[in-house]
């Protein structure tokens, strides 16, 4: 590489104020940018390094916009829960600004991993003072990525990325591309990391077929999309666009983007007054998967409490609430209260619910309580319910059952 290059790749060409693009002369004069006008009528600029250039599209939004049943200033209000908060929880924000998280997504050539899998738009927004600045990196063809990950690295300075399945696709994607051209750009910072598609499949895989964001926006956050362009057309449009160089299919993806950066925040908010108890139109089964959440991190405290709430109840919320609820104070050794609230699941006869439960008390009263007379008639009645439900798959299962049967009638013998 020759002197002048090396030195072309230690400067940046590029100075951004107020989200207008500041270029070297030299290099906007000798590179030229296809339809550079009306990509600038659309606020896109180009951004010219090491004798190339990508470009950039910056918007701003003032944080009493409203996307989706929230504004974004509730966002602010939604961290400021989290530091008020002592829950510990993957998603919590205690300890961030809301400055700090940076709210990312990507399109791609395709859905595949590996190096034959280009990135070409980088997107992302994050608050500034009053405002939400949303930025939008732009390959405009397959050789210019020393200027693309230039671009999108020199300003880098957040502690969180907020993503949707950002940690198994987007993320390690931008670690792939990164190998290819880390000899010319910056490094990589190490971030932390929401992946908000994890915990939508925990709160409404009971709701919703299918978890894509699209689906999440119209039916969980009041997001409806307009003349929006397919996710799965964005690599069609791209290649054509290498081809002609016309602006117009890609200004549809760096919409279909945007929208989805923007639902990443509206999205972080509502899970947010989920998991913090602060959506008043939050549905039962909604705080259950919540509890269950909290149990499965060993929260137990908050789990508790949001279980208990939910048992005081007649619908099968409660008794699976009261389910969850045995299972902790079974796990503590509060063997009597456990064996209440799985008898009152057990003699309901809901189905795997009240199996379990049988299965459960039958534990407790032939190895704590002693009873075995009790605890046959529990076996039994698990026995019963598999054989009215046909499940074909229990746990434990239908011969573990009869052992189960067998072994009590022999205590009982050696105990007369």
């Amino acid at each position: 590489m020759s002197l002048k290059n090396k030195l072309s790749r230690l400067k940046p060409h590029l100075s951004i104020e107020n989200g207008k693009h500041n270029t070297v002369k030299e290099e906007s004069k000798t590179i030229d940018v296809p339809f550079r006008e009306q990509w600038e009528k659309e606020n896109v600029y180009p951004y010219f390094f090491d004798q190339d250039y990508c470009l950039i599209r910056e918007v701003s939004y003032p944080l009493s916009f409203q996307h989706g049943h929230y504004r974004f200033k509730d966002f602010l209000e939604a961290i400021n829960i989290w530091n008020k908060s002592n829950i510990n929880h993957p998603l919590s924000a205690a300890g961030f600004k809301p400055e700090e998280l940076f709210f990312f997504d990507t399109e791609t050539t395709g859905l595949g991993g590996g190096v034959g899998n280009t990135i070409f738009l980088l997107g992302y927004a994050s608050v500034r003072g009053e405002n939400l600045i949303l930025r939008q990196h732009i390959l405009p063809n397959p050789g210019a990525e020393v200027p693309l990950y230039q671009s999108f690295l020199e300003k880098i300075n957040y502690r969180t990325l907020v993503t949707y399945n950002g940690k198994s696709f987007d993320w390690p994607q931008v670690k792939t591309r990164h190998t290819l051209v880390r000899d010319h750009v910056p490094q990589l910072p190490a971030f932390g990391h929401f992946d908000l598609y994890h915990a939508s499949r925990r709160l409404w895989k009971h709701k919703l077929e299918r978890l894509k964001l699209a689906v999440v926006e119209k039916e969980i956050l009041g997001i409806e999309r307009v003349d929006d362009i397919p996710g799965f057309l964005a690599p069609m449009i791209y290649f054509d666009f290498i081809e002609s160089k016309q602006p117009d299919g890609m200004l549809g993806i760096l919409k279909h983007n945007e929208v989805d950066i923007l639902s990443l925040i509206t999205l972080y908010t509502h899970l947010t007054l989920q998991l913090c108890g602060k959506d008043q139109l939050q549905t039962r089964v909604e705080s259950y998967e919540v509890g269950r959440w909290y149990a499965s991190l060993g929260e137990q405290n908050e789990a508790k409490k949001v279980m208990k709430t939910l048992a005081e109840g007649s619908d099968l919320t409660s008794f699976q609430a009261k389910l969850a609820l045995a299972y902790q104070l079974k796990k503590i050794q509060f063997w009597d209260r456990a064996l209440h609230l799985f008898i009152e699941v057990a003699d309901i006869g809901i189905g795997e619910l009240s199996i379990e439960a049988s299965i459960e008390a039958a534990k407790i009263l032939e190895h704590k309580q002693k009873n075995y007379k009790l605890a046959i008639q529990y076996c039994l009645k698990a026995m019963e319910y598999v054989k009215k439900s046909n499940i074909i798959k229990v746990n434990p299962s239908l011969q573990d059952m009869e052992k189960r049967l067998r072994r009590l009638e022999l205590k009982i013998e050696k105990s007369q």
